[in-house]
């Protein structure tokens, strides 16, 4: 399904992880090497919670994951491709345990990891991270 917002610049993919125009729209115009691990990084994210809903900002170059579509409330990360890593965002990282001290940051709550490799993206900590993002301050996912 999806759902755009033309004057907001963003839409809606309930779609699964094989497909989303909107995210490979976002990275076209990056080096195929960040492509390879922004794609990675949002697998993960459906590999955790194949319920996942995307919100991609097109114009933004970001899109954002949750249990629904509404950023600070439903969403748990984001994806941002740049230059030389894939920034892997969440939305309240800075409440999330980080044993392995994987977040970077200094906001409030805005915490991220720098994914540079697919080694970078593959530790055991970046999964813990994602695991226990997806139910913390997030409602549980809709059922269809």
């Amino acid at each position: 399904m999806w759902k755009v917002k033309e004057e907001e610049g963003w839409v809606e993919d309930r779609m699964t992880v094989e497909t989303s125009e909107a995210f490979e729209k976002v990275l076209e115009n990056f080096d195929p090497a960040i492509q390879e691990l922004a794609r990675a990084t949002r697998a993960l994210i459906y590999d955790v919670l194949p319920q996942t809903v995307e919100v991609v900002w097109v114009q933004q170059k970001t899109a954002g994951y949750g249990t629904g579509p509404k950023k600070m409330s439903e969403h748990f990360s984001w994806i941002a491709p740049a230059k030389k890593h894939v920034v892997f965002g969440f939305y309240y990282g800075a409440e999330l345990p980080d044993p392995d001290h994987l977040l970077e940051g200094t906001g409030k709550l805005l915490r991220h990891v720098k994914i540079r490799s697919l080694d970078d993206l593959h530790r055991p900590g970046v999964r813990r991270l994602l695991e226990v993002a997806i139910r913390h301050r997030v409602p549980p996912p809709k059922t269809e």
